[in-house]
């Protein structure tokens, strides 16, 4: 933690020492030459930091149930005993270092700073473009001010306000034009179709009132199973038919060479509940895959995660899981071998996190 070389410094200068871990600010009162600080970060290091073993700074403080302090190696497994004389080895034991994050909170970190750097490049590019617009429509309206009051000179057309006037106002016309531009471009891409607005109005739901509508609807299946086995075999038999015309429907979609975000567009305006268009979109694209399914998993794993963002739910990795478990249950025994393999190469690119799995 930070609070520890900060008092460490404290405790070798004899200054007060504060850190401040809202800000991230951290104090040492008293006028200190670069070089001492520096030498005292050194000793720190040597001291608290490295391996006593190996030297490797990969090392975890540890305090033993004898109010010991120890530094774990995580490279050579080695620990070393830290010398209790030091004066920071009270507040270490006072303020006892924070478990580690688990695998969990990094990914969370690591997909949040994707998702901002995207974000940020978005924007830019946008501004960019608004510029470019701005720059030129407002270049043809200067020229065209000008031409309009031919009885004004050439320094006023260049210095007077009421030709710059019309600039910004233009300017910001323009601006608003572009925007609207980019309205228009959002409205194109929203699905109108029936299986997009019942995805819409289930995003709506809660995840407890999206949980009680399954099980009240597998309730009533079991149910009508137990009262009428017949009229649920013809019902199988309509879903295994939807679901081939499902499949045919993508392998047509897909033999067109269409990218990733096209087939999420595409995969949005099925009809067809969202477990039935990844079951089909699973089948489109590993039917025949025996040996080596993880490795055309890998080669199509951006079609997988359009698939999982075409769904837009909170529980759309489930599905995925879920899907993965049906084609395997029913393909090729070679294939249903490598599904760990699978599983990792998901995990690995963000698509499915370790909660679900």
């Amino acid at each position: 933690p930070a609070s520890y070389p900060v008092k460490y410094f404290g405790c070798e200068l004899g200054a007060q020492s504060k850190f401040d871990e809202k800000t991230g600010t951290s104090l040492v009162n008293g006028a200190h030459e670069t070089a001492k600080l520096a030498g005292l970060l050194e000793n720190f290091i040597k001291k608290y930091v490295q391996c006593y073993g190996c030297g490797n700074p990969e090392t975890e403080i540890v305090i033993t149930k004898t109010q010991m302090i120890t530094l774990k190696c995580a490279a050579c497994g080695f620990i070393s005993d830290v010398d209790m004389r030091d004066k920071l080895t009270t507040f270490i034991l006072k303020n006892p270092p924070e478990a580690k994050k688990s695998s969990k909170d990094k990914k969370a970190m690591r997909r949040a700073e994707k998702e901002r750097l995207k974000e940020g490049e978005a924007a830019d590019e946008e501004l960019k473009k608004i510029k470019k617009e701005t720059k030129k429509k407002g270049s043809t309206t200067t020229t065209k001010v000008a031409a309009a009051k031919g009885g004004v000179t050439k320094k006023k057309g260049k210095h007077s306000d009421e030709d710059h006037s019309p600039e910004h106002s233009q300017a910001d016309e323009n601006e608003r034009v572009a925007s609207d531009d980019d309205d228009d471009d959002v409205q194109w891409q929203t699905d109108t179709s029936l299986a997009a607005a019942q995805q819409r109005i289930q995003e709506q739901l809660s995840a407890v009132t999206a949980d009680m509508v399954m099980l009240s609807t597998d309730e009533e299946k079991k149910k009508s199973v137990k009262k009428s086995p017949e009229p649920e075999t013809k019902v199988h038999e309509n879903g295994v038919g939807a679901r081939d015309k499902l499949v045919d429907e993508i392998k047509e979609y897909l033999k067109k060479g269409s990218s990733p975000n096209q087939l999420k567009s595409f995969l949005g305006s099925l009809t067809g509940t969202s477990k039935e268009v990844m079951d089909a979109q699973f089948i489109a694209l590993f039917n025949d895959v025996g040996k080596g399914f993880a490795k055309e998993v890998t080669k199509k794993k951006n079609y997988i995660a359009a698939a999982v963002a075409a769904i837009k739910e909170e529980r759309s990795q489930l599905v995925l899981l879920n899907s993965i478990e049906s084609f395997c249950s029913k393909a090729n025994p070679e294939a249903a071998k490598e599904v760990a393999l699978v599983l990792k190469v998901l995990y690995d690119d963000d698509i499915l996190e370790e909660e679900f799995i």
